[in-house]
């Protein structure tokens, strides 16, 4: 058990019977009347966000989320394939539980699988991918004085926007929280 006062952003506990990660929160203590905590909750089940306010002191359940380090093998359908790296035991993610990050999924990379009493819940990829350009415009010469950017279509089926002198076969660096681009890979 925790109470209010153990809350961090980031921590997972259990509201009503489903799994809640807490996106912020703010403790008021109001002239008149009793101190309470306010809370933006999202559902890790579902992805969707939710206020909650609670008493201070109140006690809560906190979660306990297990990581593993996981290979992307491949899709078949609706399903994602992965493979835990130290016991080669492969599993099968549905699509929605993959959600948007699958367009920054590219086969053989690492993603951190989340677990909750030996049940899949999520997925998370690492801050910053490295993936292969599929597909861009070619750089027209004088056109990097301006600073512009032009569409590149990545390995992993994303399409983010790019410097004028990325080319095709390059390698970049994308932040998969935002979906833009980095750098570029040496």
């Amino acid at each position: 058990m925790a109470t209010t006062a153990d809350f961090r952003n980031g921590m997972t506990m259990m509201v009503e019977g489903d799994l809640y990660t807490i996106v912020e929160f703010l403790h008021v203590k109001p002239g008149k009347g009793g101190a309470f905590v306010r809370t933006k909750l999202k559902n890790v089940r579902t992805g969707r966000v939710v206020d909650r306010t609670f008493r201070a002191g109140e006690s809560i359940t906190k979660a306990r989320i297990d990581r593993r380090e996981m290979q992307y093998l491949y899709r078949s359908g609706d399903q994602f394939f992965l493979m835990d790296t130290s016991t080669y035991e492969q599993i099968p993610i549905s699509a929605d539980m993959v959600g948007d990050t699958a367009k920054f999924l590219a086969e053989s990379a690492n993603v951190q699988v989340l677990f909750h009493e030996n049940q899949v819940i999520g997925l998370e990829l690492p801050i910053f991918v490295e993936l292969r350009v599929k597909e861009t415009e070619p750089g027209v010469r004088g056109n990097t004085a301006s600073g512009g950017s032009k569409p590149a279509k990545l390995e992993s089926g994303a399409v983010v926007q790019v410097p004028f002198f990325i080319d095709v076969n390059d390698v970049i660096k994308v932040d998969t929280r935002k979906g833009i681009y980095v750098e570029r890979v040496k």
